[in-house]
């Protein structure tokens, strides 16, 4: 039950996403993708306050850098602590478990249904960031309580992961931490994208993201991070003949496109590599005849923060293992 939760929402939560329109860059491991809007302002008026204008279209203000945080999507928390604002971040959702220090904050429970908002009321916020993930019911139910709340769009290029990378640390007051780290992730997405500027055979490449029902597996479309992750890597997605972001893919579509790597993102809920071979009709594909099935951390993928960095160099490893490691 839990496994078709975790499926469901991160399908709901990253069909709201739009393609990627320009090649990415990325950086190291340990925070969060959020979209670069034109609407993301932090002007420096009124100082030392802040004026947010969110992804809602909402105005926010503070009377300065947020100190008591609670966060509403595991995306968020990452980006918190990456930023070193990890000390603030007062409460969290049930799925924000990276890194390990966030599991000694106080936990909101679930963000599926109704919020507890007792709960984050008791820890006396001044400021909820929420994600897309999360409704614009429960920011409203926040809201109406007096909580201030900033509704977080996700990012669709990594430029704007790093704008966003930048914007947590103005909203904590950890600017220089922040800035460093953008530019280091970007430095190491740069690497990836040089290492592979003069490769002239691209893998096509099989993504799972839930493979239930073996004869037709969840998987990921057009304009999905992990898309845009794997063309960055020097691969060739299979799931971009696909009408939709994540949808199922029929076997004899896999068949037909015969793909040359097979990544199994689904691993945590018990798929085995060992298993692929055993489907009726994936045996004689290349990539299971090559041994060329591998498991992935499919939060590298699904999660917008600076780990979608991590993410882009891992299938690099995996796609041209003789052009890795990254630095």
């Amino acid at each position: 039950m839990l496994r078709k939760t975790l499926i469901l929402t991160l399908l709901i939560a990253l069909l709201t996403a739009c393609a990627p329109q320009a090649t990415p860059t990325v950086v190291p491991a340990a925070t969060e993708i959020p979209a670069t809007q034109a609407a993301t302002e932090i002007p420096a008026t009124e100082a030392p306050g802040l004026t947010l204008t969110d992804g809602l279209g909402r105005e926010v203000q503070l009377d300065g850098p947020a100190q008591k945080i609670v966060s509403l999507a595991p995306s968020i928390t990452e980006m918190l602590f990456a930023v070193g604002a990890g000390a603030q971040v007062v409460g969290r959702d049930d799925f924000s478990d990276y890194p390990a220090e966030a599991s000694n904050v106080t936990s909101i429970g679930s963000t599926y249904g109704d919020l507890n908002t007792e709960a984050i009321v008791a820890l006396e916020p001044d400021l909820v960031i929420a994600a897309e993930i999360n409704t614009p019911e429960q920011v409203k139910s926040l809201e109406d309580l007096g909580i201030a709340v900033y509704y977080l769009k996700n990012p669709v290029t990594f430029a704007e992961m790093y704008e966003q990378v930048k914007w947590f640390g103005q909203l904590t007051g950890h600017e220089d931490e922040a800035g460093a780290l953008a530019e280091s992730l970007a430095a190491r997405v740069d690497a990836v994208t040089e290492a592979v500027a003069n490769v002239t055979e691209k893998p096509t490449v099989f993504y799972e993201i839930d493979g239930t029902d073996p004869s037709k597996p969840w998987t990921t479309g057009p304009g999905t991070f992990m898309d845009t992750m794997i063309t960055m890597a020097g691969g060739i997605n299979i799931g971009g003949v696909l009408s939709d972001s994540y949808a199922q893919i029929s076997v004899e579509e896999i068949v037909l496109q015969n793909p040359d790597v097979i990544v199994l993102g689904d691993t945590a809920f018990g798929v085995t590599i060992e298993s692929i071979a055993e489907r009726a009709g994936w045996a004689d594909l290349t990539a299971v005849q090559g041994n060329q099935v591998f498991a992935f951390d499919d939060n590298l993928a699904s999660r917008p923060g600076p780990r979608l960095v991590d993410g882009l160099e891992a299938l690099l490893k995996i796609l041209h293992p003789e052009l890795a490691p990254v630095q």
